[in-house]
């Protein structure tokens, strides 16, 4: 099975959840930011996983990013804006039919998400919900994550893998 685990990650904490769930998938599964995800990758994946961090209660948008760039001057290091917004990204993915899942990384209280912009946006590209999408927590504005997300990343790849052989085409 061939797994791309898509991702957009601002200060780190979204990208090692990415490997983690790529980890989990197992043999033929990889993380790659944005811009590393081209068209042909994503054709020939069997499955596709996307994540994002929540920026604003939901999936950002190419402003946010210019803000933050501009904002973030307390944070520990500068945000890696160096590849495309996921939203950009999904916005211009060509059609398929991979069975897909979303996930997003958020500090616990936030009231709302990106997974559902994300889940809209794969299956307006004709991408087959796979999984109920995942919610991994980061403990402060910049992370890191909670204790145990990592693992729990992992397990959810693995859990993944199972779903998406049981799913017909």
């Amino acid at each position: 099975m061939v797994a791309l685990v898509v991702y957009e990650s601002l200060w780190g904490n979204t990208a090692a959840v990415a490997r983690a769930i790529a980890e989990g998938i197992g043999s033929g599964a990889e993380a790659l930011p944005t811009d590393l995800a081209t068209p042909e990758r994503v054709a020939a994946a069997d499955v596709l996983v996307v994540g994002g961090p929540v920026l604003g209660f939901r999936l950002g948008t190419d402003a946010m990013r210019a803000s933050i760039a501009e904002t973030e001057k307390e944070a520990p290091r500068p945000p890696d804006l160096a590849h495309p917004s996921l939203r950009s990204w999904l916005e211009a993915l060509p059609r398929g039919a991979a069975a897909c899942a979303a996930f997003e990384t958020r500090i616990w209280w936030s009231p709302r998400g990106a997974t559902g912009d994300i889940e809209k946006l794969l299956a307006a590209a004709g991408y087959r919900r796979a999984a109920r999408a995942e919610k991994f927590v980061v403990t402060d504005k910049y992370g890191p994550l909670r204790d145990g997300e990592l693992e729990r990343a992992t397990a959810w790849g693995r859990d993944l893998a199972r779903l998406v052989a049981l799913v017909p085409a």
